[in-house]
Formats: C-alpha cells, structure tokens, sequence
C-alpha cells in the first residue's frame, strides 16, 4: 500500500526523474505553456507552484534556491523579474491543467499546463439600481405581448384540461370503484 508516499515515481529511477522534472520545469518557464501527460504535470505543477513562491519572496536565497531546482540562469532571472510580479496578489494556484485527450501511440491521457494569465482588476459595480433606458411608445406598443402558449417550447405538450369529477364531503373529489358486482 502507498502510504506517506509524496510524489510519483513516473517509471524512472532517482536520478532520470529529477532530470525529466527539471527539464519540464524550464521549458515550462521558458514558454509558460507546455503538452505532457496527466501524471507528469501534476507532479511538475507542484515545482512550478513552489518556483513562483520563491520568485514572489525576492531573497538572495529564494534565488539560489530556484536556481538549484531550475539549473538555468536565464529561466531563474524571468521567474523573479516577470512571473512573479503576476501573482502578487494570488495566494497559490499559479498554474492550471487543462486535459487535451489520449495520445494516439500508447492510449496515454494528455494535458497543457500553463501559468495563468496576468488578472485584470475588475471595477466593482455600485450598488444600487439601475437605470433602465426609456423605451419609446410606439415601439413598445408595437411588439405583442407573450402569451403561456409562445413562452413554453415549442415541442412542449399543451396542458390538459382537468376532468371535473363530482364533489364529496369537505370538497373533496370522489372516486368511483370498479366493484366485482359491476360489469366492466
């Protein structure tokens, strides 16, 4: 059983998946947008999480550290000069994985992992009501009304007319029973 097991082992010894992760990494930073399969980029996604934590504490040891994951200066300085400052205001979920799939050669299920676009600040409307437009009379007279009939579907069944059945006591409808003393 797996328990207390952190990460994928993806088929690969120590040494060959610290390499494919790392390799994963930086192609994702160079291009912040790469196709892989699902298992691949859930494990890079949590790497890649950690990197834009790094770039957005801005030390000289959260840069050392990203460059021991990444290996690649140029990668390292774009992490801490422009992917960083994109989520300032985001508390983790950096990156987002969106299924593409089966791969034709093997069956394998794909994904793209990409780092989330820059947010635009939304202006928050006022509270309040709204104005509506005035509305001319003639044309507002020119269109009929709607009726139940062209508001329902048009393949919709018409509603049938209730049977009116004699009345009992407190208002309540009767049934009639079919006896054995009855002929059908």
């Amino acid at each position: 059983m797996r328990h207390a097991i952190s990460h994928r082992k993806l088929g690969r010894s120590p040494g060959h998946r610290k390499a494919l992760l790392r390799n994963m990494m930086n192609a994702l930073v160079r291009s912040e947008r790469i196709e892989t399969t699902i298992a691949k980029a859930k494990e890079v996604r949590r790497l890649a999480d950690r990197l834009i934590t790094l770039g957005k504490k801005d030390t000289t040891h959260a840069r050392r550290r990203a460059f021991s994951l990444l290996s690649d200066k140029q990668n390292t300085e774009k992490i801490f000069a422009t992917l960083a400052a994109r989520f300032v205001g985001r508390e983790g979920g950096y990156t987002r994985i969106v299924r593409t799939g089966y791969r034709a050669g093997d069956g394998a299920e794909l994904a793209i992992l990409e780092y989330l676009p820059a947010e635009e600040k939304k202006t928050k409307a006022k509270k309040g009501k709204k104005k509506k437009a005035a509305v001319p009379k003639k044309a507002a007279s020119a269109k009929p009304a709607r009726t139940a009939k062209k508001t329902a579907g048009k393949n919709s069944p018409a509603p049938r007319a209730k049977k009116e059945q004699p009345e009992g006591e407190k208002g309540k409808p009767v049934r009639k029973r079919k006896t054995k003393e009855e002929p059908e």
